[in-house]
């Protein structure tokens, strides 16, 4: 007996499959068999007995069941695209804000959501627009002149375009879909917040297409770096707290700019490492502006050092309880970060075993075996260094509140 057929055209056949035994298991129903002809699925069972819905309905479960795997793996698979990888980045920042503005007398728990979404969907919109930038400009086709050479030459630029699992114009659907959510967010805090929030969307949209697209390109003339510092610190850690509480004050000014110096750490730091091949491919980073290896080590050690002056100087002013000073157990972390950088760039042999106190590695083996370990130690160094930075901060928020 045949229990339904349903013509398809774009789910793939396997997909396809199981979506329909998902329906046939929730409608108690026994498969015995399922088969495509000419695009038309047939599954036949038993049971009919078992249950009283009719053709029409069982029909209609089965396309929303269809339609929404492929709705949910689709969305799955742009997230993964969208490299998800690089989110700490901005939700440190952004959670940070969050547990600062938390027992202010206007916190409000429905923008704090809306926003720690909005900043998460904004951030991977833009990276997605980030891949079509490149994309437009060859920036894959470069890094075949540097295959195997430092860490991003080993890395594929949008490869769901270059393999042709996704064309561009599913490309600017993505984009536009993330964003929309950004934006929908964005109306939420509008509606509690009121037009000002808007000053910070829309500096945020316009530093965001400026990193790699538009006039200024800036990520091309060697100020990415520049951007991150002011996109993932003052910018969006000042607007998180204004969507929050509806104020702005120097507290949040002082912590922004320290985390937002660590945040751009973590990019400054691939760019110290990666700087040889980069300059092969014709990309410009901070560290080819820097001049040579004391230059490039000059701003890493600024970067490295500032937001811990910046924590002293508010304690010693007054604006920061003397609590925060916590944040200096940090500081060793940075300084091992900066002289393992200067000993990359003057190539002196150095220890590339991880240490507890380095924070998380993950499969620090499989990165060794992939000769990836002299990268991502450092890397991932300068990512749990903002981690700790901001987890000091977000305890100390709540035990001096």
């Amino acid at each position: 007996m045949k229990l339904m057929h349903y013509a398809h055209k774009d789910i793939e056949e396997q997909s396809y499959l199981q979506s329909l035994s998902n329906v046939a298991t929730l409608l108690k129903v026994k498969v015995l068999q399922t088969h495509i002809n000419d695009k038309i699925l047939t599954v036949s069972g038993n049971g009919f007995h078992e249950f009283s819905v009719n053709f029409s309905i069982q029909r209609i479960m089965c396309t929303f069941a269809l339609k929404n795997q492929s709705l949910m793996n689709t969305f799955k698979t742009w997230f993964n695209n969208a490299r998800p990888i690089s989110l700490p980045q901005s939700m440190l920042p952004a959670i940070t804000a969050v547990a600062l503005s938390y027992g202010n007398a206007e916190f409000s728990w429905i923008a704090a959501l809306a926003a720690l979404v909005g900043v998460m969907f904004l951030h991977l919109g833009m990276n997605l627009l980030d891949d079509y930038f490149d994309y437009r400009v060859g920036s894959a086709e470069a890094r075949k002149e540097v295959v195997g050479e430092g860490f991003r030459g080993r890395m594929v630029k949008y490869p769901y375009l270059t393999s042709g699992e996704a064309t561009v114009k599913q490309l600017l659907v993505a984009i536009a879909c993330f964003l929309g959510i950004a934006a929908v967010m964005g109306v939420v805090v509008l509606a509690i917040r009121g037009w000002i929030i808007l000053l910070w969307v829309l500096a945020a949209l316009l530093i965001g297409v400026s990193y790699s697209g538009g006039p200024l390109k800036l990520s091309f003339r060697g100020l990415g770096e520049l951007v991150i510092f002011v996109m993932f610190g003052p910018l969006m850690m000042s607007g998180v707290y204004y969507s929050v509480t509806g104020i702005v004050d120097w507290k949040i000014w002082l912590l922004s700019t320290a985390v937002g110096l660590l945040v751009t750490n973590i990019v400054y730091s691939h760019s110290v490492l990666d700087a040889v091949p980069d300059k092969k491919m014709g990309k410009t980073t901070m560290a080819h502006l820097m001049g040579g290896n004391s230059g490039q080590i000059a701003l890493s050690t600024f970067i490295n050092v500032t937001p811990y002056l910046i924590i002293v100087a508010g304690v010693l002013l007054g604006l920061l309880h003397w609590a925060y000073l916590a944040v200096l157990l940090v500081q060793p972390v940075s300084l091992w970060l900066v002289g393992s950088l200067r000993d990359f760039v003057n190539h002196k042999e150095t220890s590339l075993e991880p240490k507890r106190w380095m924070g998380p590695m993950g499969d620090f083996e499989r990165f060794r075996q992939a000769g990836l370990d002299w990268f991502m130690l450092r890397w991932l160094t300068a990512r749990n260094i903002v981690t700790m930075f901001c987890f000091i901060i977000i305890v100390v928020n709540f035990i001096v509140k």
